[in-house]
């Protein structure tokens, strides 16, 4: 599950980023509201842990904008205001859940499963599917005609970048932050190194559904 963590408090953002990663999570992590509206309709997250008062633009504003937007993310907002009044304004501005400061990393982890267990949007379903190719993202597993075969979890995720928009071409930077995110420093060849590796996949679970180069672009999964 990959997390965007938007907490101005940089001593806190970086043990809360620890103690999640150490519970199997990938986070993200940012300090100000822009670079969290950036990167959250950027990449497509499991979850937002956002942090109400921000720089700039503040958790709440940041929050309807992406509802505004269209984002269906699960968001959990977390603030030192505990007043019912914040509660209901966070809530009512399309936050999934509110967790008041100081909280502990078992709270948090319980929120995030009970968030996460809920019903999503259709476009949400475990399994993806174009033309003859599908992937199920949790066991990483790719199935075609010719049978399947387990992807790691970076090819996962860069397939699943793909099936969520089959036809359409992904830049490198777009896929570059989706797979290894926003503050990886990460060089290009990687990214070739990968698109070589799902091809052979494609190839082997025999799909016809075509991974495309669009030079000085990106790339783009077409259906058989």
């Amino acid at each position: 599950m990959r997390i965007l963590l938007v907490e101005d408090d940089r001593p806190l953002a970086e043990s809360l980023k620890y103690q999640l990663e150490d519970e199997g999570l990938t986070v993200d992590m940012c300090h100000n509201g822009e670079d969290g509206l950036y990167y959250a309709l950027a990449v497509p997250y499991d979850l937002l842990l956002l942090d109400r008062m921000l720089p700039g633009s503040d958790g709440v504003a940041l929050l309807q904008e992406l509802r505004r937007r269209g984002s269906g993310v699960p968001v959990i907002l977390l603030t030192a205001l505990g007043d019912l009044s914040d509660k209901i304004e966070g809530l009512d501005a399309g936050a999934d859940d509110y967790i008041v400061k100081p909280f502990a990393i078992e709270e948090i982890m319980a929120r995030i499963r009970s968030v996460t267990r809920r019903p999503r949007g259709w476009g949400d379903s475990p399994d993806l599917r174009v033309g003859d190719l599908s992937l199920s993202p949790e066991k990483g597993l790719l199935t075609g005609p010719g049978g399947d075969c387990s992807l790691s979890k970076r090819e996962a995720q860069l397939m699943e970048a793909f099936l969520r928009n089959p036809g359409q071409t992904l830049p490198r930077e777009t896929l570059l932050m989706r797979v290894w995110g926003p503050d990886s420093h990460v060089e290009n060849g990687n990214l070739d190194n990968y698109i070589h590796f799902l091809r052979r996949r494609i190839r082997f679970v025999k799909s016809g559904v075509l991974l495309s180069t669009v030079r000085g672009v990106g790339y783009r999964l077409e259906g058989a």
